[in-house]
């Protein structure tokens, strides 16, 4: 990064090229371009979304269940409208997808309607099976391509705006008809309730498929089928089943399903912090932190390598998406890595593996800290805290892999001519640091995260004036350069709009996790799985106690192993295209469950399905920050993915360590375990790197690789023989390593 490259962020051909990498690569900003009268509607009611949750961020929100329908009508219209069906010509998968949707959206249908008793000739039923047909024919794939984008519009036609209205009219009916639903009539509802519930759950369905895919729509058909169906499985996962109406009623009418937790927290948490996030890189934050990290890390061996570890730790606190981490801070260092000499798969790995770091970065977390400390109970300031040791591994892994791998191949640092003078980049945009430090101040101070969000925007806007109030007062020097960019109230506008749509696809997820979190408070599903993972863990440590004839690993270590690979494995799976937060509230509910029953602290359950979550962006075959790396690098995707998995090995490991040992954590804290703990948890990351590298002063061979990976993987335990004996043979190959290389560099001298 040069000087002069403090300021390519401004570049709108580098601009364009990162937004059109971010639509491909990343499904929720996958919009639709419009024009005409709905580029102007989409603008009202985004800037319209955006100013209420601002509002409400500093002066209070409204009853729960209005604020939220509030937010899901607007957001479930904004879908509609930005998102298309997809365009493709007919094929099996096609076929198959619009098959199963189409069936379930009529199942649903045919339940609740058939239960009601209503006649064929009445309005509700009229109006109800019209509105099922327009959404199960708008279903289907548009087989004219993108012809229709020809149109004055861009394809915008009369279907959609029938759409966007039944999108939002299941909210607008909760807030019309609040009272009577839930004060007047509240544990009875009436036919046009049920059946309005039915659309909700069809279009909410529908809009999370048009957003992220088919992938977890389908998981919430499945949701009720397994709620309806619950007398005909096998016993082990049996229940006494539900009818239709009755999971409407626990779905639609209440906080456990669509309006439950989950929308609850993007329209009270998320939301916020994603405005604040899109304002801040407006005015120009991002290029402080490309700065500061430049100024930092540049001097090093490997200088732009770690320069893209350190940037995107600081940017992806704020940015809120692993992807968009990924392509903002990516088109900067990549190139400079590829310039440097690193392979071009490994530069895309190491911005995707940084960016990856963000999402578990204190202060801010990407908007997860709030929900973690919402569902556990504990106070910000205390997660925070704690969270920022396993941060701390998961950075130095991908740090000392950068390292070896640049002396690997001889690299140096940054030239001096491409290296800013850190005071130099503070005096250009140290009034940009202003709204982040205050916010977090804020927070520190245990004020709600609203009010820290509201003063941290407003400060932004407020802030990024200085250079031009320091221009016209006279005080050229206060701020060197630009200074960022100016806030107009157009600028505003955009920003509020562009804040609004990121928040569209989280929106739709989080309504759609409703399904599964409602149907595991309705059916008890929870008990069931944990009952299953405690079976297959007891079976697999079975088959460890066979192979450790040593008895390295004692039985409860081995368990706890077992329950933690079967844990990884069901997260990264569930987790693979869905967004940070809704991941996270699935996880905790279904998969965190099953690692309390081994006895797990329930704090160190929640920190390891959320890092083990996280993996799904960077794990073949559907590692969406990896891909954006590859692309920005130009190179092959899985194989970059694989590398990046491999930098990012601590973030799989690390939830194993603080759940051996919760004294990493500060649970049941005691200075000795923890010292002791934290040993051998770096200890573990260096021996992992250098294997993975194969490099440590010299060349490694073969052997030493695969056992410095064992040693690596048995530091990890809590058994303290294991720990003493893996330590010193990592040891003892590193330090010889160090010696030998050191004759060698002498008598190369001599």
């Amino acid at each position: 990064m040069s000087r002069a490259g403090l300021t390519t962020a401004n570049d709108p051909s580098l601009q364009d090229d990162v937004a059109h990498l971010q639509e491909i690569v990343d499904p929720e900003t996958n919009f639709r371009a419009v024009a005409g009268f709905t580029a102007k509607l989409v603008t009202v009611l985004a800037f319209g979304l955006s100013a209420y949750h601002f509002y409400t961020a500093g002066f209070g929100v409204l009853t729960e269940v209005i604020h939220r329908s509030i937010h899901l009508a607007i957001s479930m219209a904004l879908i509609f409208l930005l998102f298309s069906r997809a365009d493709s010509q007919w094929s099996v998968r096609s076929t198959i997808s619009t098959a199963f949707f189409s069936a379930c959206y009529l199942w649903i249908s045919w339940k609740a309607w058939s239960a009601l008793g209503l006649a064929a000739s009445s309005p509700d039923t009229i109006f109800f099976w019209g509105a099922v047909a327009v959404i199960v024919f708008l279903s289907l794939p548009n087989i004219r391509g993108n012809r229709a984008a020809a149109a004055a519009d861009k394809g915008i036609g009369i279907t959609d705006y029938l759409m966007m209205l039944l999108a939002a009219s299941f909210s607008v009916y909760l807030i019309v008809f609040f009272k009577e639903i839930f004060i007047a009539r509240v544990g009875q509802p009436i036919a046009r309730d049920y059946l309005m519930g039915a659309l909700a759950m069809i279009l909410v369905a529908e809009a999370t498929r048009r957003t992220i895919g088919a992938a977890l729509p389908a998981i919430g058909m499945f949701c009720l089928f397994y709620a309806v169906a619950g007398p005909e499985l096998p016993a082990e996962i049996a229940h006494r089943g539900f009818s239709m109406p009755r999971i409407i009623n626990h779905l639609y009418l209440g906080t456990e399903g669509i309006y439950g937790v989950a929308t609850g927290v993007v329209a009270t948490f998320v939301f916020h912090f994603i405005l604040f996030g899109v304002v801040a890189q407006l005015s120009g934050l991002g290029q402080l932190f490309i700065g500061l990290s430049t100024a930092i890390a540049g001097r090093f061996s490997g200088g732009p390598a770690k320069v893209s570890v350190v940037a995107s730790s600081m940017f992806g606190m704020i940015s809120g998406s692993t992807v968009a981490n990924t392509v903002t801070t990516g088109s900067l260092t990549i190139p400079l890595m590829k310039k440097a000499g690193f392979r071009a798969p490994f530069a895309g790995a190491v911005e995707a593996s940084a960016s990856a770091g963000g999402q578990i970065t204190p202060p801010i977390m990407g908007a997860a800290a709030f929900v973690m400390a919402e569902s556990l109970g504990i106070p910000y300031v205390e997660l925070i805290l704690i969270a920022i040791l396993p941060a701390a591994f998961h950075y130095l892994s991908v740090l000392l892999s950068v390292h070896f791998e640049a002396k690997r191949l001889g690299l140096g640092a940054l030239p001096d001519e491409e290296i800013p003078s850190a005071l130099a980049v503070a005096r250009q945009y140290w009034h940009l640091a202003l709204p982040p430090i205050v916010m977090v101040t804020l927070l520190l101070m245990r004020f709600t995260p609203f009010i820290a969000a509201f003063w941290g925007i407003i400060l932004v806007v407020l802030v990024s004036y200085v250079p031009l109030a320091a221009r016209y007062a006279g005080m050229p020097g206060l701020v060197k350069g630009e200074g960022g960019h100016v806030l107009t109230p157009r600028r505003i506008v955009e920003a509020f709009e562009e804040g609004a749509r990121f928040t569209l696809v989280i929106t739709a997820t989080c309504a759609c996790v409703g399904f599964i979190l409602g149907t595991v408070t309705l059916t008890g599903i929870g008990f069931k799985l944990s009952a299953a993972v405690l079976s297959a863990a007891h079976a697999g440590a079975d088959m460890i106690a066979f192979l450790d004839p040593f008895d390295l690993i004692d039985s409860r270590g081995a368990i706890l192993f077992c329950a933690l690979v079967l844990t990884a494995v069901a997260c990264i799976l569930m987790g693979c295209g869905i967004p940070t937060v809704p991941l996270y509230i699935i996880l905790s509910a279904i998969v965190a469950p099953a690692l309390y029953e081994f006895g797990v602290p329930l704090l160190a359950t929640h920190f390891a399905v959320f890092y083990f979550g996280l993996l799904s962006d960077l794990t073949p075959p559907f590692a969406l920050a990896a891909f954006a790396g590859a692309a920005l690098a130009q190179a092959d995707p899985m194989r970059t993915a694989f590398i990046s998995f491999r930098l990012s090995i601590a973030k799989l490991l690390v939830p194993f360590m603080f759940v051996y040992s919760p004294a990493l954590l500060l649970i049941d804290f005691d200075p000795v375990t923890f010292a002791f703990a934290l040993g051998s948890g770096i200890l573990s990351i260096l021996s992992l790197a250098i294997g993975f590298t194969g490099f440590a002063f010299r060349p490694l061979g073969a052997v030493q690789r695969v056992v410095l990976l064992l040693c690596g993987l048995c530091l990890v335990f809590d058994q303290v023989q294991t720990i003493i004996v893996a330590g010193l043979v990592s040891l003892a190959i590193i330090v010889n390593n160090l010696l030998v290389a050191r004759r060698e560099a002498r008598g190369a001298a001599a």
